[in-house]
């Protein structure tokens, strides 16, 4: 009999406090918005005899299928897919087939990457040989370790948490990687309202670590990391302020302090092309824009709108206008985090 689990979990924007979430930097406050579309894993199952055992990937996005030895795990073209299999233990005697797809285009900035792993990591647990499911803060964790410590990249803790968790968050970290994360108690009309408002803009091509990222990283543990990160920390809190108390205005003043802050880090990570399009929010009465993730070139950001629909509408119709690829990416607030089916 075959058994099939779908896991989804949500992406992240508008990382308020983002980069204070490392290993450089220690302790951290960071407020997130999971948003839908999801990462979606697919995974069917079915019992054979241990000879006839298959593990096959299917990476729907990139045309991609390929098989894998769960006992004997070799790093190929989707290294953190193979590693999300490496820190299980997949029982024997099973013909497994795991789909993957996400709408939202790597190097995106929302931490597609980390809704992925966590939607694997949660599909697989289903076949662990226990009645306990991994919690959403062991998933992410494991999701971290997975980056960090199997593949030895650079990772904030924030988008895992994201993924796991959904809701509009706030994270806490008083030592790296250690974190408590709370549900921000935002009403139902203020939720309403930034579903209605906020809008994930696609700056047409990917973004990925680069040399400035590295450049900003040396710079923060040579120096005094505190009082370069204290004002992103700060923008975190007065986000979460701002969303308990369902005022708007003054969430979109600490996404603009927060983008400002970010540039304060190194220039280079608020692009010309994310300039261009937060003037164009500006004209259009926007209450306020973040880069998402640690900026630099492409990528994306989050803007939040006015309110009006008119004015929304000829603000993306201008910011699409730009060419090369910038797109709005369509999103919905998500309040539950990963989820598995059992089909």
């Amino acid at each position: 009999m075959k058994h099939t689990y779908v896991a989804l979990a949500p992406i992240r924007i508008c990382d308020l406090g983002g980069w204070s979430d490392t290993w450089f930097a220690k302790r951290g406050c960071v407020l997130n918005v999971a948003v839908k579309p999801y990462a979606q894993c697919i995974l069917e199952v079915t019992l054979v005899p241990e000879a006839e055992e298959r593990f096959f990937i299917s990476v729907d996005d990139y045309g991609d299928r390929y098989k894998v030895d769960p006992q004997n795990v070799v790093f190929g073209k989707h290294p953190l897919l193979d590693a999300c299999v490496k820190s299980l233990d997949i029982p024997r005697g099973l013909d497994i087939e795991v789909s993957l797809h996400s709408s939202v285009p790597g190097g995106s900035s929302t931490g597609t990457s980390a809704a992925v792993t966590v939607a694997l990591l949660a599909a697989l647990d289903c076949l662990t040989r226990t009645t306990r499911r991994l919690s959403p803060h062991e998933l992410a964790d494991k999701a971290h370790r997975v980056e960090t410590e199997l593949l030895k990249q650079q990772s904030g803790i924030q988008d895992q948490l994201c993924s796991a968790y959904g809701g509009v968050s706030y994270i806490e970290m008083d030592a790296y990687p250690h974190s408590v994360v709370s549900r921000v108690p935002v009403s139902d009309a203020t939720l309403a309202e930034m579903d209605k408002r906020l809008a994930l803009v696609f700056l047409g091509h990917p973004h990925y670590s680069t040399t400035v990222h590295e450049e900003v990283i040396r710079g923060l543990v040579a120096g005094s990391a505190d009082a370069k990160l204290d004002p992103l920390r700060r923008e975190a809190q007065r986000g979460r302020d701002a969303l308990v108390a369902g005022d708007l205005k003054a969430f979109g003043e600490a996404m603009i302090r927060n983008t400002d802050a970010q540039a304060n880090l190194n220039a280079s990570l608020v692009s010309e092309t994310a300039r261009k399009i937060f003037d164009i929010a500006k004209r259009h009465g926007a209450l306020g824009w973040k880069v998402n993730g640690a900026g630099g070139d492409g990528g994306s950001v989050t803007i939040l709108g006015d309110g009006d629909a008119g004015h929304r509408a000829d603000m993306i119709g201008e910011i699409q206008a730009l060419g090369g690829g910038i797109r709005e990416i369509g999103i919905r607030l998500d309040g539950e985090g990963v989820r598995v089916i059992n089909g």
